[in-house]
Formats: C-alpha cells, structure tokens, sequence
C-alpha cells in the first residue's frame, strides 16, 4: 500500500498525528526522524522537518527519496493575508510561491525559479478532499475553508507595510515558512503535495502577540482537519 508522507515544521504541528500512529517504527536519516505506522488503515510517514525552507525542502526530498511516498501532505499554521480570513480559518493550497525571491532583474517574474514556472502547482485531487474533509470537523460550523495560493519566505511576517507588499505582488491567501519549498521539491520529484493551514494571525502588526496565543490551538486545529482529510485521500 502507498505511503501518504505528512511534513510540519514544528513539534506542535505534528505531535498529535504521532501520538496516533498504530505500530509506530522510527527512522533517524539525515538530522530527522521519521516515524511510521497506520491511521485509519493508512500508511503514513510523519515528520517534523524544522522551521523554514531549506529544512522543508530537505524533509521532502527525503520522504520522496528514502521513504517512497505516494503524496505529501504539508500541515502547520500560518498568517492570513486574504480572502476575508479570520483566525482558525483554513486554507487548502491550489499553489504556492516564493515571495522572498526575486531575479526580476534577469527576466524572471517575482519568485520565479530559472527554468520552473513561478507557481508551483498542488494536487487538485486533494484540495478538494480537503474542503470536504472540512464538513466533517468541529471547525465547520463557526470557521471556513478556502483554496488558493499560499507564499513562503524566510521570515514571520508581523508588519503591516511587508504583508501589504506581498499582497499586492502575490495575491496570496496565507503567508508562511515552508510551503513553497515543500511544493519545490515535490514538483521536482513528480510527488502530489497540498499544503494545509490553520490562520494562527493576521500577518501585521499585532502578529507575533497573536500567534504566541494561538499557535498550539491552530497546529492542532490543522492535525485534525489531516486526520479527516487522509480518511477521503
């Protein structure tokens, strides 16, 4: 049976997942641990990769790589930046990008890669699992879910000038740390990926006050939606 690789940067992002692994077997490759094992009759490979892109993209090339997995599945938190978004509120990424990278200078679009488009495709497939995924949480009720693009960069984002900026450059719904890098690596190894975020912030001014105080509550808010979401995938 395939394996669906599950990636969050931090120990938050992924404890809860961990602590529901049935015959749960460690892997120590390349400074990260690997847990495998069952939910719900899958088989999963949950890791936590570290915060920002290169320790993303490095934990993505692995699971592809050494672990052989079928799909990668990117859960954690980040800043709304659109789409009428409020805290707990959710994205399902239909791309991601870079908005801390720019060689406008040589032709290439903002967080364009030389020789890649400048949006890294998600699976479709598992987007739409997801908002159905959604329904069936006890977020659905009082929260939403949207699908749209997500941009990574190398930096939290809690000023308001910085956020208007990349808004108006990348449209994007949410902002975070790992994403693009994640998509990155999976487009290069032919790997489906969605990225799945809980909103822990606004992405301004008041940001790092308002993620200290959400930050546990949204990691495990976007667990659960991978829990349900795994059950249609």
């Amino acid at each position: 049976m395939s394996k669906i690789g599950i990636i969050g940067a931090m120990e938050t992002e992924v404890k809860m997942l961990r602590s529901k692994l049935e015959n749960p077997v460690s892997t120590d490759f390349a400074g990260l641990t690997f847990f495998e094992g069952t939910i719900n009759g899958k088989n999963l490979v949950i890791v936590r990769s570290g915060v920002g892109k290169v320790n993303a993209a490095l934990c993505a090339q692995a699971l592809a790589l050494k672990f052989g997995v079928a799909k990668i599945i990117n859960t954690g938190i980040a800043g709304a930046t659109g789409g009428g978004l409020k805290i707990f509120d959710f994205v399902a990424s239909t791309e991601a990008v870079y908005h801390d990278l720019n060689i406008e200078f040589f032709g290439y679009k903002p967080g364009q890669v030389p020789g890649m488009e400048p949006f890294f495709t998600a699976d479709k497939t598992m987007a739409d699992a997801a908002v159905k995924a959604f329904a069936n949480t006890k977020f659905a009720a009082e929260h939403k879910i949207l699908q749209g693009r997500i941009a990574s960069g190398d930096q939290f984002i809690s000023d308001s000038a910085v956020k208007n900026h990349i808004k108006e450059v990348f449209n994007p719904l949410c902002v975070e740390m790992e994403g693009a890098a994640i998509a990155h690596a999976c487009t290069l190894n032919k790997v489906p990926f969605l990225i799945l975020r809980c909103m822990s912030d606004m992405a301004d001014d008041a940001g790092e006050n308002t993620y200290n105080f959400n930050e546990d509550s949204a990691a495990e808010a976007s667990a659960q939606l991978v829990l349900e979401l795994i059950k249609l995938i």
